[in-house]
């Protein structure tokens, strides 16, 4: 296997590649540190988006430079990996090796892993699964324990996770209309409607720009969405005892998918952790609270 480096993006401090995985090619953007040397010196930054959203769910946390390099996946399905993506193999084992499949093709031996909602729960398998080489993880409004539950058992929770259930049972029904489906969100997210659709997402509505409103619009996958759901349905949390490095685990305090639960379980089941619960914020910190985010993370890796 190979990695193909293809262009640059409209960020001029991002270099685009073309990574080949087990579940189909991975599009990934990395951002160079500036304590320079080669990947296989360092520690990366890897960043995990969430099952809603692609690599630019992080950009308001590019602003700063950072010391080391910070890598972006568009995870198999999403994004700009959507192109041959093997869904009928997605798995939460099978994303985590893609992820790490890119991260050895590129040069990294070590990572800090950043993930948000999917991503989050992505990471801390990660975290149990490769712990020699993973450094710390923050997990943003992880989706993990509740959601599980929700996606087991559906109509059972849907008065406890509604908004799990519902958005589950939206995604499903635009995952059968085929390319259809995401076609008609993207007509959706280019139309006012979008800002109600998405308000219970955010603690502030009314202060989201409509870029990042027709984001989610343009970002929803709902084969993968469906995919994603089914695979944490009977995942085994018991593998995260054996995590061993630091982990920050937040959510907004207005947060729809991650619940206080989720937290107080994540603090009973792996060792060294922190949890953070953000002020006025609902599921995507990274977009509300991008400043108070970086704090939490420069905490986290000066540990």
């Amino acid at each position: 296997m190979s990695v193909r480096q293809v262009s640059a993006t409209r960020e001029a401090t991002l270099r685009r590649h073309i990574v080949p995985t087990g579940l189909g090619s991975c599009t990934v953007r990395v951002q160079q540190g500036t304590g320079g040397g080669s990947p296989a010196s360092g520690t990366a930054e890897v960043y995990l988006h969430g099952a809603a959203g692609s690599w630019t769910t992080f950009e308001p946390l590019l602003s700063d430079a950072s010391p080391r390099d910070r890598v972006l996946i568009d995870l198999p399905g999403w994004g700009e990996s959507t192109k041959g993506a093997r869904l009928e193999h997605f798995g939460i084992e099978a994303m985590a090796r893609a992820v790490t499949e890119v991260l050895a093709l590129l040069g990294y031996p070590q990572w800090h892993l950043v993930g948000h909602s999917m991503g989050g729960f992505l990471a801390l398998h990660i975290a149990a699964a490769w712990p020699e080489r993973t450094a710390s993880v923050a997990a943003i409004s992880a989706t993990t324990f509740g959601v599980s539950e929700a996606a087991r058992k559906p109509l059972l929770s849907l008065s406890r996770f509604p908004a799990f259930v519902g958005m589950r049972l939206l995604m499903r029904s635009l995952a059968a209309l085929g390319p259809a489906g995401p076609a008609l969100v993207r007509a959706v997210g280019a139309t006012p409607v979008m800002g109600p659709l998405t308000a219970p997402l955010f603690a502030d509505p009314a202060g989201m720009s409509e870029g990042v409103i027709r984001g989610l619009g343009r970002g929803a996958r709902p084969a993968s969405f469906s995919a994603a759901a089914r695979a944490v349905a009977h995942y085994d949390f018991d593998q995260w005892r054996g995590i061993r490095c630091p982990v920050l685990a937040t959510r907004g305090d207005t947060d729809v998918f991650t619940f206080p639960s989720d937290l107080d379980r994540l603090a009973a089941t792996i060792p060294n952790v922190r949890t953070v619960t953000i002020p006025r914020c609902g599921h995507f910190a990274n977009v509300e609270q991008p400043e108070h985010v970086q704090q939490l993370l420069e905490g986290l890796w000066s540990l």
